[in-house]
């Protein structure tokens, strides 16, 4: 066995590389930050709720995050645990945010669902498991807020069953009765772990008493009634429960649940080493040329987030990769396979929300954060020169909101055409161009009605432009092609004032209409007509 090989398989070992999910305010992002807690990224923990010190999640770094406490842009966080390499890509939580999340999903092994003990399983973590059920990733269950009166343990297993449709496998067991929880059970280990009281509000790590199964100590410290009622709750899933079945979990079908408090740090260690032995390693990709593996000695990557203006100060513009095969060096060239260039990775950055190191090497699994001067754009495949190909692509989502977007200011032209288009290629907005209009106004096109809001926001505090919205009537967005490959313009198309005729940044003709009625009749009245959700060259997700 070669050298770098030996090198790729024991670094391959070590990664973990998640997302995790969950509906807003279910704790995603304080559970985030209680994960670099113990791994010793961060010495406090300064959770959007704790006001007192007004004090926000290390993990959100864009202002109209802080000033919402909600996440916006996926973050990138990396971090040494137990001798292992953990990457955690944090997923936006809000419904308008699906397009940016699912692509960040598509760069992860595993998924951790985080479930609020009170609400249960809500919209939001359908949407989100729904895409890691399509892809088969492993999905790890962290029940959250267990330190506030929430749902019987039972039935929230219920629920994650029948609704999510996914077996489920209790790794701990809430001890205490009425959501009034003293610690967790470890199944597995079969020891009690009682926490001790929490008098940093969840800023430093919380150490627990542990104790045997059937101690003494243990019985006296929770008191008969709640003994006997874990005694019956672990016997009733010890009978009727589901077995515990690794293949199972790595192919999707079966979630390890871990009960806990991500504010109180109460079973996040448990949870952390739990996921660690359990999570699968990097995984193999498909491509063009068939199946990529990570230990495959020629370096590949993919590109999954594009984001602009992280530090406003210099301006830059981040493209970050996903590293599939082989090993990354700091200043190598690759092939990069949309321009067909040879291209020198300069400047490789890897993140702690904020503050960032270069990195001269990474390993697959790895998230890499590489200087963009304006070449990449989602979904390209970087790849050594002497194996070239291209990854699957990435499905696109068909937008559903349109507005009219013109700079208030005139002189401002040249910074609104810029910001626009940095936001086009960082995939937060689709761009339109109305046929028959000028250049000083766009139509944009969003999945959700917050990227609007997002969009504002950008153009002012990074280009400062003041924009102009109109938001537009339509719903639907439909790719034109000729059955008998003629050109369509709106001459051409009967019924085109039905709708808005416009075309893509590629000139692909696009109709939008408010209505199925609509769209109905103009197939009716072309048929020579084909229509896609999506341009022809993609496909939908």
């Amino acid at each position: 066995m070669s050298t770098l090989k030996n090198e790729l398989d024991n670094a391959i070992r070590k990664r973990r590389t998640f997302a995790i999910i969950s509906h807003p305010d279910a704790g995603k992002t304080t559970l985030t930050e209680k994960l670099l807690l113990y791994g010793g990224a961060i010495h406090l923990a300064g959770s959007i709720k704790s006001r007192k010190t007004q004090r926000h999640a290390v993990s959100d770094w864009m202002e109209i995050e802080k000033q919402r406490g909600i996440s916006v842009t996926s973050s990138v966080l990396q971090f040494e645990y137990a001798g292992y390499r953990i990457n955690i890509l944090d997923t936006p939580g809000h419904q308008d945010f699906s397009e940016d999340t699912y692509r960040t999903l598509m760069a992860v092994d595993s998924a951790v669902m985080v479930i609020d003990v009170a609400k249960g399983v809500e919209a939001q973590t359908k949407k989100l498991f729904k895409v890691c059920k399509q892809r088969g990733i492993p999905i790890f269950t962290f029940i959250n807020k267990l330190d506030h009166y929430g749902k019987m343990p039972i039935d929230i297993m219920d629920e994650i069953e029948n609704v999510l449709g996914i077996r489920a496998y209790p790794m701990n067991w809430p001890i205490g009765t009425d959501g009034q929880y003293l610690g967790v059970f470890d199944r597995r280990n079969n020891k009690a772990a009682l926490f001790a009281a929490d008098t940093t509000h969840g800023q430093e790590a919380r150490s627990a008493d542990i104790y045997e199964a059937a101690s003494l100590e243990l019985v006296k410290r929770v008191g008969n009634t709640t003994w006997k009622a874990l005694k019956e709750d672990l016997e009733l899933l010890d009978e009727a429960g589901e077995e515990f079945n690794l293949e199972k979990v790595a192919a999707g079908e079966l979630t390890p649940i871990y009960f806990g408090s991500a504010m109180t740090n109460f079973g996040v260690q448990d949870f952390l080493d739990g996921y660690i032995e359990l999570a699968p390693p990097p995984a193999p990709r498909d491509s063009s040329i068939g199946i990529i593996e990570p230990d495959d000695e020629k370096f590949s990557a993919f590109i999954f987030k594009i984001q602009a203006n992280m530090n406003p100060a210099h301006r830059d513009r981040l493209a970050f990769i996903r590293i599939c095969s082989g090993k990354f060096e700091r200043n190598m060239n690759v092939w990069h396979e949309k321009s067909g260039k040879i291209i020198k990775l300069a400047q490789p950055q890897q993140f702690l929300a904020q503050d960032r190191q270069i990195i001269d090497i990474a390993y697959p699994g790895d998230i890499v954060g590489l200087f963009d001067p304006g070449i990449f754009g989602i979904g390209d495949t970087i790849c050594d020169e002497d194996k070239k190909f291209k990854f699957a692509d990435f499905p696109v989502f068909p937008p559903e909101k349109f507005a009219r977007v013109q700079a208030k200011d005139t002189m401002k032209r040249k910074q609104f055409v810029k910001g626009i288009e940095q936001l086009t290629q960082e995939g937060a907005i689709q761009l339109f161009q109305q046929a028959g209009a000028g250049t000083e106004s766009y139509i944009v096109g969003t999945v959700g009605t917050l990227q609007f809001e997002v969009l504002e926001y950008r153009l002012k505090n990074e280009y400062n432009v003041d924009i102009v919205m109109n938001m537009q009537p339509y719903e639907l967005a439909r790719w034109m092609a000729a059955k008998d490959g003629s050109e369509i313009t709106p001459e051409s198309l009967k019924g085109a004032d039905r709708g808005m005729f416009v075309y893509d940044l590629n000139g692909a003709p696009v109709l939008l209409v408010s209505n199925e009625w609509a769209l109905g009749w103009i197939t009716d009245n072309n048929p020579n007509l084909l229509l896609n959700h999506v341009p022809f060259d993609k496909r939908e997700v």
